[in-house]
């Protein structure tokens, strides 16, 4: 269905956020989980050992998810995608 590592991280963190499967913490457990799939699939760093998105990045991306209208998915996908992307 995702045909990239990329795509399937970003789809993780944008439906975990948005579907609230948990009681509370749904952005923090997304966040959590983002981070353990991207290191489980060895992309989480670069070839320079950093982190291929910071931080601060991730918190603002998952507040952007939360408050975005679900009509913008393909852009808020798209943004991660890009962020991540093993080839930047």
């Amino acid at each position: 269905m995702y045909p990239s590592v990329e795509e399937k991280a970003a789809n993780l963190l944008y439906f975990i956020i948005k579907n609230h499967s948990f009681s509370d913490g749904n952005k923090r457990i997304a966040a959590f989980m983002f981070l353990y799939f991207l290191e489980r699939n060895k992309i989480l760093y670069n070839k320079k050992g950093n982190k291929r998105i910071t931080d601060n990045a991730l918190v603002a991306l998952t507040l952007m998810i939360a408050v975005s209208k679900t009509e913008e998915k393909d852009t808020m996908t798209k943004v991660i995608v890009n962020l991540i992307n093993k080839n930047n």
